[in-house]
């Protein structure tokens, strides 16, 4: 009896688990390279898990000599679990993070040195990442670096260790933090040098880990002697450090199992390299590579438009996503006359549902959910939120705003003016708010600016007439404020030179402002603002704890990926928000925007919304072309659903041929597979031979010919023989 068709029998028994014929494919396939392409919704979890099981089980591999690496520590944790339920009876399996596993190889190569080393993530102990570079930024710079500022020296810094870019390439790296390459320097100076030990953030732990592979071969035996069976899962976001690290790996055995989908790949702003799984042949010459195309998650209406919508990309493998899902109802798509009502409206939509987990909401930035959080918190729909590391709230515009504010409620503050002075349409210099901040003689700073800080005669005047506007503004309702804030002080006005002058965008300090304002409406009082913000600073920090409850899912395009929802609003569908304007004058930014919408898009079982809006902030807005592009889509299903066609055309050699409609024709691409015996509509009957990817050769009675697997499906050229 052939043992491999009793494991997949028993596990059906066992766990009701029934895999196709790709994925029984995917996990018989045990030696030497194989590239594993999932599709959304594949069933891409459950056949890694069974491939591991029919190591241990069916090929006798003890589970220490399997090594899965992970994509986060969550993902680790989920298969560890379902590896554990899937099969109770074998001891664990080791899987990990890569950076797990660089730590723990940095980690014994320093102890055999006897080299001191220090962790700096976080921001606990006297060293931390985040410290080390405020200190450095301030000290070439001579002022403080803002978070927005961080986060991207940060992210620039990640790109460059995970791209394996040499220093002298480290000034061509694309950042608007002034003198990047020179901060970084001194970071890695600092690090080496600056302290009895060295200092490692997380991705030097993948650059160390590579270069001690590299250098050390009694380490590089150890650990490629570790294990026989390794397999890497989203390996679309992996870095090109982390392929290096995992092909010295498997160098000796080569039994690597990579899972993938490249049109999955949204990372690559932080180092990200999906073309390597395009050339992963060039890597592995002899790999085999399987497409696991069939969509057990969506409706036929959702894999249809998502499947043709994706093909606008042309650096990618050409696979063909379908489904055996019924239909479900076509994808809506909803434009409101004005950005201001898109919160209002969905909550409107979501407060009747039945069950909110089954909702998500997603959307391309942060800033998006800060008008939903407002706006369902006064619906009273609980949410959770994905994404936490929300700074809307800290952020030093809010700030500005919130020290204005206060002002008009005393105006002997000059530390309080001191944080806004520059922003507000006054004129005053750094030098002459020094002269004033030590005086403490409980008069108005400004009249205090007048008298000791040596005004000019045109400063006097605007200062004056900054301390009659903050008058004015007591007991104003805080909307009323934030105009003018924003108009008559000139905060506005200075955000956008200081934009200029620093090179920051000034887009999302204006949605800042405007978001502020969506949060002040139908408020009466300053006070009120003040209080509603704290209110949803502290909402933000308690959502995460809904996870799993009956809440609505926030979450970024990004942020979704490997979720799933039976009902999906993707909103903020307008030009300039996805696609950005970066991304439409770089090809490859543009298809990477193209491949976060479409897993935004796959996150839908059944019912998908898309909603844009004509207008925000007083000017004309333009759908996403992604919209326009499903649109037509869907449209054009639709006409062919009702003009089905009697005839369709295959090109045979250099001839066109019409071939009459089958409806008995193969439609399913894991039904081919090598043995299956098939009719062709014009060579006639004959067998599968061979399968390679998107391609196979089937043995006619007179010749073999190779075929397009998804030409065969698209034209209905193939039924079964029985047939």
């Amino acid at each position: 009896m052939d043992t491999k068709q009793d494991f997949f029998t028993r596990k059906k028994e066992e766990s009701g688990i029934v895999l196709n014929a790709v994925q029984q494919e995917a996990v018989k396939q045990t030696e030497g390279p194989l590239l594993l392409l999932a599709s959304p919704g594949s069933g891409k979890t459950t056949t890694i898990i069974m491939r591991i099981g029919y190591l241990i089980e069916e090929k006798g591999v003890s589970p220490a000599r399997i090594k899965a690496i992970t994509f986060s520590r969550a993902a680790a944790a989920d298969m560890k679990d379902r590896f554990r339920k899937l099969f109770p009876n074998l001891l664990p399996v080791d899987f990990s993070t890569i950076h797990s596993l660089a730590f723990e190889l940095v980690r014994v190569f320093f102890r055999r040195n006897n080299a001191p080393f220090l962790l700096i993530e976080g921001e606990a102990g006297p060293y931390h990442k985040k410290k080390i570079l405020r200190n450095v930024y301030k000290a070439i710079h001579g002022e403080k670096i803002t978070e927005d500022q961080l986060e991207e020296l940060q992210t620039y810094i990640s790109y460059i260790k995970n791209k394996m870019i040499p220093p002298a390439k480290w000034g061509k790296v694309a950042t608007s933090v002034p003198e990047a390459a020179r901060i970084l320097k001194e970071y890695e100076a600092f690090k080496k040098q600056g302290t009895r030990q060295l200092l490692l953030d997380f991705d030097d732990m993948l650059t160390h880990a590579n270069e001690i592979l590299r250098r050390d071969p009694d380490l590089l035996r150890m650990y490629q002697g570790r294990y026989d069976y390794v397999l890497t899962d989203e390996s679309q976001d992996t870095s090109m450090v982390q392929h290096a690290i995992v092909e010295k790996l498997v160098r000796r055995h080569r039994n690597l199992c990579v899972v993938a989908d490249d049109d999955q790949s949204i990372y690559s702003w932080r180092g990200a390299e999906p073309s390597y799984l395009l050339n992963f042949k060039k890597v592995y010459p002899d790999a085999k590579i399987l497409f696991m195309e069939q969509n057990y998650r969506s409706s036929q209406e959702v894999v249809t438009a998502a499947n043709l919508f994706i093909k606008r990309n042309k650096h990618r493998y050409d696979k063909n996503m379908f489904t055996e899902n019924p239909p479900a109802g076509p994808i809506r798509f909803v434009r409101l006359p004005d950005y201001k009502y898109q919160a209002k409206y969905l909550a409107q939509n979501i407060a009747a549902s039945e069950n909110f987990s089954e909702i998500a909401v997603l959307y391309r930035n942060n800033m998006s959910s800060i008008a939903l959080i407002n706006e369902f918190d006064r619906e009273g729909i609980p949410f959770y939120i994905k994404d936490t590391d929300n700074r809307f709230f800290s952020h030093w515009v809010v700030q500005d705003i919130l020290n204005v504010m206060r002002l008009t409620f005393t105006d002997k503050r000059a530390d309080i003016l001191a944080q806004v002075h520059s922003k507000l349409d006054g004129y005053i210099t750094k030098q002459q708010m020094e002269a004033v901040k030590g005086i403490r003689n409980n008069q108005s700073v400004f009249d205090n600016l007048i008298q000791y800080a040596h005004l000019k005669d045109y400063q006097v005047q605007k200062v004056r007439e900054v301390k009659e506007t903050l008058r004015e503004m007591r007991g104003m309702p805080p909307l009323d404020a934030i105009h003018v804030i924003r108009g008559r002080l000139g905060y506005e006005k200075a955000l956008e030179n200081m934009c200029k002058r620093l090179g920051f965008r000034k887009d999302p300090l204006i949605g800042i402002l405007n978001t502020l304002e969506e949060i002040a409406d139908t408020l009466s009082t300053m006070e009120e603002f003040a209080a509603r913000l704290q209110h949803l600073a502290q909402i933000l920090k308690t959502a995460k704890g809904n996870k799993g409850r009956h809440a609505v899912t926030l979450s970024t395009f990004h942020s979704s990926k490997g979720l799933e929802f039976e009902k999906v609003y993707m909103i903020d569908l307008v030009e300039g928000i996805i696609p950005g304007d970066d991304e439409k004058e770089n090809d490859l930014l543009m298809e990477e925007s193209v491949r976060l919408f479409y897993v935004a898009m796959t996150r839908a079982k059944k019912s998908l919304e898309m909603v844009s809006y004509e207008k925000r902030d007083g000017t004309r807005t333009m759908d996403s072309p992604f919209v326009a592009a499903v649109k037509e889509i869907v449209n054009n299903v639709e006409k062919a659903a009702k003009t089905k066609p009697d005839m369709a055309v295959a090109r045979i050699g250099k001839k066109t041929v019409s071939i009459p409609y089958n409806p008995n024709a193969m439609k399913d691409a894991s039904a081919f597979v090598a043995g299956k015996k098939i009719r062709h509509r014009v060579f006639g009957h004959g067998e599968i031979v061979e399968i390679n990817g998107n391609t196979m050769a089937i043995r006619f009675e007179k010749r073999t010919v190779k075929l397009s697997i998804p030409t065969c499906i698209e034209k209905g050229l193939l039924e079964e023989a029985g047939r």
